[in-house]
Formats: structure tokens, C-alpha cells, sequence
């Protein structure tokens, strides 16, 4: 993983501006929980990015089919709108490649990503479990594929999501000087 000290990466995650923070990961590591427990830790808003997929997205991930980078990238361009358009804000998105990523910071320059880290095994029992989504445990795999960690020059933090959800959001707060 990704090595910091919190006041090298408290300092890149600050802006004058406010912290945009995306919470990635691959489905089911817990961008969602771990991003509104965050945005509720500092105090500001959360967004899950997941609600601003079109109908299309959902509807071609719910028949089990991947989504390829024709179907991302407007999706991602929206995340980024949605992060530059609020001063402080925390939004849960997969944001599994690096040009994933880039997309966001063309519109959102000053994003601080959040990766949660975790093993296959867990991801697949978490995507079994869940009833409520959209996104079936068959393209798990996809999503694996597809994850570029975060590289040594990109703004963010790894942090591994097997902790409960405070120690979690402890750390990236912790990173973010939060």
C-alpha cells in the first residue's frame, strides 16, 4: 500500500478551497458506508456516485454485462462536476483506472482519492449479502481487472478496509488532516 505521513498527505489534501474527497474502490469494499461515515465525521456533504449513473448504466450493469469506457466516462465527468461544485464534499466512487481518475480531476483538479483496500474473498461474500444493488457478484472480476491502485503520484491514500468503519474513516480523516 500506499506509504503517508499524515502531515505530507494533510497538507495535499487541503485546499484553500475546500476538500473534495472520493471515496474508490471496486463494489462492495464500502465506498458508500465509509464515505457518509466520513462526510458526517467532517462535517459536510455526501454524495454517492452510484445515484448519478444513468438509467442505462444500471440497467446494463444489473443484466450482468460490465460497463466499458463509452458508458464511464460521462459518468465520471459528472463526478467531478459534483465534486468542483461543492467547497468540501465526499463522494463514493469506483474510479477503478488511473485515466478514471483523471477524468475527475479534469473537472475537480484539487480530488483527494480514498482507496479502500480490500481481498477478493471479502468482496465477493460482501456482493452475495447485498440485495439492494444494482451490481451483481458475476463482475467482480471485472472490477478487479479493471482496479489500478493509486499511483506514488497521484493525491490520495490507500487504506485497507478490513477495519470497522471508524478506524477506517480515522485514517483518511487522519491523512486528510481531518
Amino acid at each position: 500500500m500506499k506509504e503517508f505521513t499524515v502531515e505530507n498527505v494533510a497538507a495535499a489534501a487541503r485546499r484553500e478551497d475546500g476538500l473534495r474527497i472520493v471515496v474508490m474502490g471496486p463494489s462492495s469494499s464500502g465506498k458508500s458506508t465509509v464515505g457518509r461515515a466520513l462526510a458526517e465525521h467532517i462535517g459536510t456533504s455526501f454524495i454517492d456516485g452510484d445515484d448519478l449513473h444513468p438509467a442505462a448504466n444500471v440497467a446494463k450493469m444489473a443484466a450482468g454485462k460490465p460497463l466499458d469506457d463509452g458508458d464511464r466516462m460521462p459518468w465520471l465527468r459528472v463526478i467531478g462536476r459534483a465534486l468542483h461544485a461543492q467547497q468540501d464534499i465526499v463522494i463514493a466512487c469506483s474510479a477503478l483506472k488511473r485515466d478514471y481518475r483523471d477524468a475527475i480531476r479534469a473537472e475537480a483538479p484539487d480530488a483527494f482519492f480514498a482507496e479502500l483496500v480490500t481481498d477478493r474473498a471479502v468482496l465477493e461474500q460482501r456482493m452475495r449479502t447485498r440485495l439492494d444493488h444494482f451490481m451483481p457478484a458475476s463482475l467482480l472480476d471485472s472490477q478487479l481487472e479493471t482496479l489500478e491502485p493509486l499511483e506514488e503520484d497521484e493525491r490520495g491514500v490507500r487504506v485497507s478496509a478490513s477495519g470497522d468503519v471508524p478506524t477506517v474513516v480515522s485514517a483518511i480523516a487522519a491523512a486528510t488532516g481531518e
